[in-house]
């Protein structure tokens, strides 16, 4: 076996590929992909193991599907020896790069979030209005197609300025390169929505929007989470100005667009959608497509339990869940309507528990 830098061999140590397998592995035991791979899993760990430190290593090809979340979504999913690969490279790589990251930069990273980002946001309507006294204007928006749009060599240039492993580059590379976008006519870009490395790569790519907006043209209320970002400014103006300037660095450094029907400038009094919520002054709601997406799933739920495909405890952490999302928000009357709702079905069976 050759001898490698110290960062490729973290990576692929046999202790870090059972660590990234015990972190797979979590909620996936009743798969039948997984189930396979743990029938013999020391020797696909060993033999994994053996490619890597041998460079023989290939990502396999990927398993498209459509989920509705609750707009349609294309997901690639990555065979269970890939799907570890990942792990282990995010255990590696996130703890480099989450240094360089933004604290403005709220999605997939620990101890962020939708509730963090929202609370960041009213925090900040609050203060760019003066105590809702002053106008405040919201510049909100979205990068068209992002994860199919993603440049395979913008991003490795990206990570080689911080990892100056070749060997992990070259690993790196392979996971990159293991996915195109079904556009022809735009080769050599695309990351899959699945890959938890495709989270990490793309904070790593929009960290350079981060960077540039915060660190460059000083813009003191700026926040993203994932391809949508938001700004915060008393004069509309600025907006318009910071919009043009945004999407220029974006075509041109990072060879992004903004999708042209979600731009939007709107009035804090209007109410700013962020993540789910609604900022206004003085009080914050849920977005009306997540309150659908709340009752519809808290349906499913009761359907399940009722049909003796969920269990009562798993049932009632679910919907519990559900409530959680609520807290972030001023909504007793909705949080009221959906127990009643929950109360139908569970009435008869909480009787039974308290007798």
């Amino acid at each position: 076996m050759k001898t490698f830098s110290h960062l490729y061999s973290k990576v692929i140590s046999l202790n870090n590929l059972f660590q990234a397998w015990s972190e797979f592995k979590k909620g996936k035991r009743n798969k039948f992909d997984v189930g396979c791979f743990e029938r013999h899993l020391e020797d696909n760990i060993f033999q994994l193991y053996k490619e890597l430190a041998n460079k023989t290593y290939r990502h396999s090809a990927y398993t498209g599907f459509y989920v509705r979340d609750p707009k349609v979504r294309h997901i690639h999913k990555a065979i269970v020896r890939d799907r570890i690969i990942h792990h282990a490279l995010f255990k590696v790589l996130n703890p480099i790069f989450e240094q360089t990251f933004i604290s403005d930069s709220f999605s997939c990273r620990e101890g962020y979030g939708t509730h963090k980002g929202f609370k960041k946001l009213v925090t900040l309507a609050r203060k760019v209005s003066k105590n809702y006294t002053s106008d405040c204007w919201a510049l909100k928006c979205d990068i068209r197609k992002f994860f199919d749009s993603v440049g395979h060599k913008i991003l490795l240039s990206i990570i080689e300025r911080k990892v100056k492993d070749s060997n992990l580059i070259w690993l790196l590379r392979e996971v990159i390169e293991s996915f195109n976008t079904s556009d022809k006519a735009r080769p050599c870009q695309g990351i899959p929505i699945g890959n938890l490395t495709s989270q990490l790569f793309a904070n790593i790519y929009l960290n350079e929007l981060d960077r540039f907006a915060k660190h460059k043209l000083k813009i003191k209320c700026y926040q993203r989470y994932a391809d949508d970002f938001l700004l915060l400014s008393r004069r509309k103006e600025h907006l318009h100005y910071y919009t043009s300037v945004l999407e220029q660095f974006l075509s041109s450094k990072l060879k992004l667009s903004l999708h042209p029907n979600k731009i939007s400038i709107r009035k804090l009094s209007w109410g700013i959608d962020f993540v789910g919520y609604v900022a206004l002054p003085h009080h914050q709601v849920l977005r009306t497509r997540l309150k659908q997406r709340i009752f519809r799933r808290i349906k499913e739920r009761l359907q399940q339990y009722e049909h003796g495909q969920l269990s009562l405890g798993s049932c009632d952490q679910s919907i519990q869940s559900y409530f959680g999302i609520l807290k972030h928000a001023n909504t007793y009357k909705l949080e009221q309507a959906l127990k009643n709702y929950a109360s139908l079905i569970f009435l008869d069976k909480f009787s039974y528990l308290t007798k």
